[in-house]
């Protein structure tokens, strides 16, 4: 049972170095920087570890302990990650300083040799461009601000690059082809020599020639410069100016009379309405008519009304003096003396007298407009003409007694 048991240990042995001998390291360990910021990335051949789950282990230590007699205290970074990266930004390494860096994979406690990297953040780090780019005019020329590269804490990079300066490069929008640089590293640079009233475009690029570092520049940022305004502006923008003055104040003034008016005749109408509309709710008058509601009894507070057609309008024909004077042939007076002829020379009237009271009635007004008419067997005679409204009613009593005869008038 022994040997059976020395076989099997045997046998596991055997198959346990055929497996680390067959998993790989990490390999083409590449550090992606950023001025501060540091992440170190590895490949790796999957297919040594037969689709197996494998996790990755990244240690650092300082080079210069490397160098000393007694095993070196690597620290961890990332343990048994299946990423193939890890980030050592937070682990704050310092800028001058320089490290080595290595990479272990696991396979079900199966591990390979490890990959490794020397590193130095000074050297290596790759520089970024600036953080903010802003123009502005200043006349003729443009003012360009430049905010320094951050690190990781939000520092100026020109603490870890004291020499940094920036490449400015610039150019006509309309001529892109021909650019302009000025190296400088003040945050503030002044482009000259620019033409007015025109369309430049301005990048940056932040620069470290001790280690040959350049960032990539920044978006293109465009601005037309200024100049001397022409008189001739000035002149247009007064007349425009003057115009919108203008049409702003008459419109004001229009609608201000505009609502006067209206309030004018919303609050004090030039037509009254009755009163009984002015105050509809006041009902303790009894005089002052009311609407009727569709409920109320009509009959009850209103009579009855007959129309009756307008009664004729009577005309009076009146002859003048000379047909009176003379009376007609066969006429006689009357037996009762109701008619009778004076004619006496000492008399300058003559006409029809009336014996009853009615004549007074009859008695026309010389004001009344006179027309032509022609009466048979006469010559034409003007004819009084009296509208008889009023007096209609008297009429009609004196014209229904018809022993009455003629009604007798003065003239």
């Amino acid at each position: 049972m022994s040997a059976a048991f020395y076989v099997c240990l045997l046998f596991w042995s055997f198959q346990t170095n055929a497996v680390d001998a067959e998993l790989k390291p990490p390999e083409n360990l590449t550090m992606i920087t950023m001025n501060t910021n540091y992440a170190l990335s590895w490949d790796w051949d999957q297919s040594s570890s037969e689709s197996h789950a494998v996790s990755f282990t990244t240690q650092y230590v300082a080079r210069y302990k490397l160098s000393k007699k007694k095993t070196p205290l690597w620290s961890t970074a990332c343990e048994k990650t299946s990423r193939r990266s890890c980030d050592l930004t937070e682990l704050s390494l310092y800028f001058l300083g320089m490290y080595v860096l290595r990479v272990q994979a696991d396979v079900n406690g199966h591990v390979s040799d490890w990959g490794q990297k020397e590193f130095c953040p000074d050297q290596d780090a790759a520089l970024g461009p600036p953080t903010k780019v802003d123009l502005s005019p200043a006349g003729s020329d443009l003012d360009v601000f430049i905010s320094d590269p951050l690190t990781s804490t939000n520092d100026s990079m020109k603490k870890k690059h004291p020499e940094l300066y920036y490449h400015t490069l610039y150019w006509e929008r309309s001529q892109a082809l021909r650019t302009r640089t000025l190296n400088s590293s003040a945050n503030i640079v002044t482009l000259p020599d620019l033409k007015a009233w025109t369309w430049y475009c301005v990048s940056v690029q932040t620069c470290y020639d001790f280690y040959n570092k350049k960032s990539s520049f920044t978006a293109p940022h465009c601005m037309q410069t200024e100049g001397a305004i022409p008189w001739w502006q000035i002149v247009g923008y007064f007349l425009v100016s003057l115009v919108l003055c203008f049409l702003v104040m008459l419109l004001s003034l229009y609608g201000s009379f505009w609502c006067y008016k209206t309030l004018k005749a919303t609050l004090f109408p030039s037509v009254q309405l009755p009163t009984p509309f002015q105050y509809p709710w006041d009902c303790s008058r009894s005089d002052i008519p009311r609407l009727l509601t569709p409920d109320s009894d009509s009959e009850l507070l209103c009579d009855k009304v007959t129309v009756c057609p307008e009664p004729p309008v009577l005309e009076i024909h009146i002859p003048p003096s000379e047909v009176l004077l003379a009376p007609p042939s066969g006429l006689e007076p009357d037996s009762s003396g109701r008619h009778s002829r004076q004619d006496s020379g000492g008399s300058g009237d003559s006409g029809v007298y009336s014996t009853g009271g009615s004549s007074s009635l009859m008695q026309p007004n010389s004001s009344h407009s006179s027309t032509r008419a022609r009466v048979s067997g006469q010559g034409p005679f003007d004819l009084e003409q009296v509208k008889m409204k009023d007096m209609a009613p008297g009429l009609k009593a004196q014209l229904v007694n018809t022993d009455e005869g003629i009604v007798d008038m003065c003239v």
